[in-house]
């Protein structure tokens, strides 16, 4: 189940349990307690009325009064946010910034309920802001992507023209789309090409045409599943473990830049340095420790740390003082 099921699900669940735990609910939704917290704080970013407490007789809760009413979404509404959940700007992305606004009204109380006795001054709302946009956004326009949609939702096969990562010119092939996916603010298209699954960004698509041909999927095959299978090949390639040295004062930094291709940070050595490991599929791609400059050493494998030395002193050459 993805998230924005998920959240419906969550809302559904809250309507028929006046109070209720983490723990109840994550064994209903079969996720972890801490996919549940990170679930309500999404709808508390929403405006959803939902009240948490601590302490032994604490739970979650839909705020007494006004309640979020599931019945008053129309088809459309709800279909809609099974696809994208909350996010105004997902579904303006795929045409519905209408019809997600209108189901947000619905869901959100329309007045304010009496605060409890021992209510805090400031409510979560108040004290929480969830932003999943990426950091510095990528400027590579995005296509149609409600048009994208509305060819994908007709179930027939697509020509697309796209460019590869690092090609000039893009290339005309057929695929059996399975439809898109958003992960970490970037959005793709998941179908198979020649029975095997693959996944296009949309920053490289040049058009498509829908073709008078139904797609023809892999049995059993989902977007959901693919998308999840898709994930983890790439997570999961290791061709080459990379070991180097960093500064202490630059593991934060790491962390952010590297992702999960970090695996694994020692404890600071006297020299206040940190020894990392970093698994890439490709030996070139190594080339991307050089943003850390002056503050990272390679030191295994040797080709790693040779190909750094040359890039290195194309890079010195290249900036040499006029």
């Amino acid at each position: 189940m993805g998230r924005p099921q998920r959240l419906i699900e969550l809302l559904a669940a809250l309507q028929a349990h006046p109070r209720t735990t983490a723990e109840a609910l994550a064994g209903e939704l079969g996720v972890s307690t801490r996919t549940v917290l990170r679930d309500v704080r999404a709808l508390v970013d929403a405006g959803i009325p939902v009240f948490t407490e601590r302490g032994k007789y604490g739970g979650i809760s839909l705020l007494p009064g006004d309640q979020a009413d599931l019945s008053k979404l129309t088809t459309g509404e709800a279909d809609l946010l099974r696809a994208v959940g909350l996010d105004p700007d997902r579904a303006r992305r795929v045409g519905g910034e209408a019809a997600a606004r209108s189901a947000l009204r619905k869901l959100t109380p329309r007045r304010s309920p009496p605060p409890a006795p021992d209510a805090l001054p400031l409510t979560l709302a108040d004290v929480i802001a969830i932003d999943n946009r990426p950091w510095f956004g990528e400027a590579a326009p995005l296509p149609d992507v409600a048009g994208l949609v509305r060819d994908l939702r007709t179930g027939r096969r697509l020509r697309i023209g796209y460019r590869r990562s690092g090609e000039a010119a893009a290339e005309d092939f057929v695929v059996d789309p399975y439809g898109l996916l958003e992960r970490a603010g970037r959005w793709y298209l998941v179908g198979d090409r020649d029975g095997r699954p693959r996944m296009f960004a949309l920053t490289r698509l040049r058009g498509w045409t829908v073709l008078d041909t139904a797609r023809r999927l892999r049995p059993g095959a989902d977007l959901a599943g693919t998308a999840r299978e898709l994930g983890e090949a790439l997570e999961s390639r290791e061709q080459v473990v990379v070991t180097a040295r960093v500064d202490a004062a630059s593991v934060d930094l790491a962390r952010r830049v590297l992702g999960a291709r970090l695996r694994t940070v020692s404890d600071r050595r006297d020299d206040g340095q940190v020894e990392i490991t970093v698994a890439y599929d490709r030996p070139d791609a190594v080339r991307q420790l050089l943003q850390f400059s002056d503050h990272i050493e390679v030191v295994a494998p040797e080709s790693a740390r040779r190909l750094v030395h040359r890039l290195a002193l194309r890079m010195a050459d290249r900036h040499r003082p006029r």
